[in-house]
């Protein structure tokens, strides 16, 4: 907790603060992105072979929706990749607050991906009902639906654990889209039995039920991604960070707070209450301190902006 409030800003002389801890913590952040990203897309490239080589002597349309689902999930590291090398690059005059909002745009991508694996299944499902066709191995349908389960329900657990502690919505959507592909590789088996005891139909229809948990992902990817491009933060964080500003002798109330998502780190703006007597440096001095203790107390907070005002003035509303 030391470290954690080790702070490298007092000699700047600015009202916008870094701490030491915090910036590592951002670079650490990406690199255990990328470990994910890449670990991820050699585990799923691999169960999308395997089920696509048993697709081409099954004739397995489920098995084919499964693994072409697959194949996206593995394709959606790529920009996700590309977004966290982006993000590492330093601010511009152009680009005042860096690249991390690259991540942001990589979460579009695994959104038009589900959606465009989503068109396949359906379109194969429905092709398969009205022109059916016999599915022969099952026995290798059944065991490659096992290994799509595995694969994907281990690489979900890794995103989205990594994506969590990292603050990545974009590869929270990304592990989401990986857990969906293990259920739907369950239900691959489920079509393989129904085939087995005779029910021909069961293969394509288990290909359309896989397409709507493929466009339920879709509609939760939506979301996660959606709210991150709009600015969203959790409720809790913004009532975490005024307590950590108020709890500083000097500090009366924050009259206004903004927060967001820069990629996978935050930023704070907050307008705080002080005591009119108190001259320009010593609310300058407050300000600072304020700083300090916020980027403390708020995990993922890598640069903090507080700007003070004298009791009964109008609230400043930061930009």
């Amino acid at each position: 907790m030391a470290r954690a409030r080790h702070v490298v800003s007092e000699v700047l002389g600015a009202h916008s603060h870094d701490a030491a801890d915090q910036i590592d913590a951002a670079l650490e952040a990406d690199n255990n992105g990328r470990r994910a990203l890449l670990i991820s897309l050699a585990i799923l490239g691999v169960t999308a072979a395997i089920q696509l080589v048993v697709v081409g002597f099954s004739g397995s349309v489920a098995l084919l929706g499964d693994g072409l689902h697959n194949v996206a999930d593995a394709l959606t590291a790529v920009p996700l990749l590309v977004a966290f090398r982006l993000a590492r690059r330093p601010a511009t005059k152009r680009y005042t607050y860096g690249y991390g909002r690259a991540e942001d745009l990589g979460g579009l991508f695994v959104i038009a991906m589900i959606a465009l694996s989503s068109a396949l299944a359906a379109f194969e499902a429905v092709d398969r009902l009205l022109h059916p066709r016999d599915v022969t191995d099952l026995w290798a349908v059944a065991l490659a639906a096992v290994v799509g389960f595995a694969g994907n329900e281990f690489v979900a657990r890794y995103r989205i654990g990594v994506g969590r502690r990292i603050g990545s919505a974009a590869l929270v959507a990304d592990g989401l889209h990986a857990r969906t592909d293990g259920f739907t590789s369950l239900a691959v088996l489920i079509g393989a039995a129904g085939v087995a005891l005779g029910w021909k139909d069961a293969d394509p229809i288990v290909g359309i039920v896989i397409t709507l948990a493929i466009l339920g992902v879709l509609r939760s990817a939506i979301r996660q991604v959606g709210a991150r491009l709009l600015d969203a933060v959790d409720p809790a964080l913004v009532d975490q960070a005024t307590a950590a500003v108020t709890s500083v002798r000097g500090i009366t109330e924050v009259r206004s707070i903004h927060i967001r998502w820069i990629g996978h780190t935050l930023r704070a703006e907050l307008d705080a209450t002080v005591d009119p007597s108190l001259t320009v440096t010593e609310a300058h001095d407050l300000a600072h301190h304020a700083e300090r203790h916020l980027l403390g107390q708020i995990s993922r907070l890598t640069a903090a902006t507080i700007h003070t005002s004298p009791a009964g003035a109008h609230a400043h509303e930061p930009t």
